[in-house]
């Protein structure tokens, strides 16, 4: 096979991790003047940085007082962990795909913190296909949709954009996996609108991802990179 290093997105892609962060937003946003539901969560902010949409909100409620902006963060992240530990599942066929894949060089490439993708593995067993290769973007300092957060990856891994396969959910790992020079897999598990892009192959579920994968392969074998 091509030598192809195939990066995933963790939340929403890896482990069915959304509904539990929007579970988590939605008890605790509220409490500090900041009005959420989960359908917001699912239909606008899938997949974004956390203060990233704490800022939109505060554009609309109000700005928050530092001090209270950590408090509110740590108190969603320690209920989320819960919500993790106690729920949390591997998308269902993701792991079935990833062992028939297992040939490949995996890393998970996520918009969230260390610690909570590692606990996400850890939670579903999925870890071992990945080999401690996670890159988080509070470590990189990069957040989709930039795509440097996917150059980054793939520098790490030591491949070229090239020769990467993001495998995302969400609209802004898509777009950043594509202005990262990469191929792009859109796993459309959900209905949020969001058309899947020219140049990106779209995955309605994971028992599709070894085709799309060799499809991938023979296409950079066709075109000499």
């Amino acid at each position: 096979m091509a030598e192809l290093c195939l990066l995933f997105d963790s939340d929403g892609t890896l482990v069915d991790s959304e509904i539990l962060l929007a579970e988590a937003m939605v008890a605790t946003l509220p409490e500090y003047g900041l009005p959420f539901t989960t359908t917001q969560y699912l239909d606008h902010y899938r997949g974004m940085r956390f203060r990233s949409i704490v800022r939109e909100l505060e554009a609309v409620h109000g700005e928050m007082e530092r001090v209270r902006l950590e408090e509110m963060e740590a108190r969603m992240r320690a209920m989320l962990e819960d919500l993790m530990r106690s729920r949390l599942t591997a998308m269902p066929g993701m792991p079935e795909a990833l062992m028939a894949l297992s040939g490949y060089p995996c890393g998970v490439v996520s918009n969230g913190p260390e610690r909570k993708v590692r606990l996400a593995l850890d939670s579903t067993r999925l870890a071992r296909f990945f080999d401690g290769k996670i890159f988080s973007a509070y470590t990189l300092g990069v957040w989709k949709p930039d795509p440097r957060i996917y150059r980054l990856a793939a520098e790490k891994m030591g491949y070229s954009p090239a020769h990467c396969i993001v495998i995302d959910d969400a609209t802004v790992g898509v777009r950043a996996g594509l202005d990262a020079g990469m191929h792009v897999i859109h796993f459309t598990h959900h209905d949020d609108g969001f058309d899947t892009p020219s140049g990106a192959l779209r995955m309605r579920h994971p028992q599709e991802l070894p085709g799309l994968v060799a499809q991938i392969s023979q296409r950079i074998v066709h075109r000499g990179h």
